[in-house]
């Protein structure tokens, strides 16, 4: 619990480094570049056929209804963004975690090595496309698994507990190979993901509740939908700097754990050479 909390806070000062806050622009820019080009020529079509779909979908024919006896029939003229918007959430986080992954995660490995374990040997056990090829498939899991999830949504509690769950377990598993990609060899990252697998996926899981903050600049009401193009942007970026901080806690934490292993192996190698030694150097018994 101690390396988790220390990692926490080094994690969270590194975020005001200038280089960290330079960083997090690219993919910012990558990300809001292509939300952008596509909201500018699938937005009012996306639109139209979800408002087309839920006109035609029985089961919400009371809900309008009711909505026009209480006087919120205006609501039917949101309904159609706040779900296009809902539905193009889940596609922006995972672009920015992807991007996150592969362009910022290594230069910030490296600044945390640099700063901290600047005599930690690089052994190289994971290279850069089995790390593209492990994120995308574990990215396909975590995009089954959220869209098989969608209808417990609705169940309490189970609304604010899966997503960020299935965000955690995404968030371990591709973080946690481009951490020790670089500087573990592949036998030590086997080691480490196994022995803590539970601290890794309780710092995931934190950082899936911290993902699922910029939402909540959508919970404002229909206003958002006004201002929905400067928001995307600033959830966008708020989005990058949260994985920004999480890459940065994983690799505190990691980085430190495998720090000690190799320190704990190297002691192990000394006091069995010392044994050794000692043993060599005893005197014969007498003879009797």
């Amino acid at each position: 619990m101690k390396g988790i909390v220390d990692a926490f806070w080094r994690a969270a000062a590194y975020c005001l480094h200038p280089k960290v806050i330079g960083l997090s622009l690219l993919p910012l820019v990558l990300v809001a570049g292509a939300t952008a080009a596509l909201g500018w020529f699938f937005w009012e079509p996306g639109i139209d056929a979800v408002r087309a779909t839920l006109e035609r979908w029985a089961l919400l024919a009371p809900l309008f209804a009711w909505l026009d006896a209480i006087g919120f029939g205006s609501f039917r003229s949101v309904l159609a963004p706040l779900v296009v918007v809902a539905l193009a959430l889940p596609v922006i986080v995972l672009a920015s975690l992807v991007l996150v992954a592969a362009l910022m995660t290594p230069a910030l490995v490296r600044l945390v090595a640099a700063r901290r374990f600047p005599q930690l040997e690089r052994r190289r056990g994971g290279s850069f496309w089995q790390g593209v090829r492990a994120s995308l498939g574990w990215t396909l899991v975590a995009v089954v698994a959220l869209a098989v999830s969608v209808p417990f949504w609705l169940i309490p509690p189970l609304g604010v507990v899966l997503p960020p769950l299935i965000w955690g377990w995404l968030t371990t598993r591709v973080l946690s190979f481009d951490v020790l990609a670089e500087h573990a060899s592949a036998s030590e990252r086997r080691r480490l993901v196994v022995q803590l697998r539970w601290p890794l996926l309780a710092i995931g899981i934190v950082t899936g509740y911290l993902g699922a903050a910029p939402t909540l600049l959508w919970a404002l009401g229909a206003m958002t939908l006004v201002f929905a193009p400067l928001l995307i942007v600033v959830s966008i970026w708020l989005y990058t700097l949260i994985f920004a901080f999480s890459a940065l806690w994983f690799a505190h934490y990691l980085l430190a754990a495998l720090n000690a292993l190799r320190a704990a192996a190297t002691g192990a190698g000394e006091n069995r050479g010392s044994t050794t030694s000692m043993a060599l150097r005893a005197p014969d018994p007498p003879l009797r």
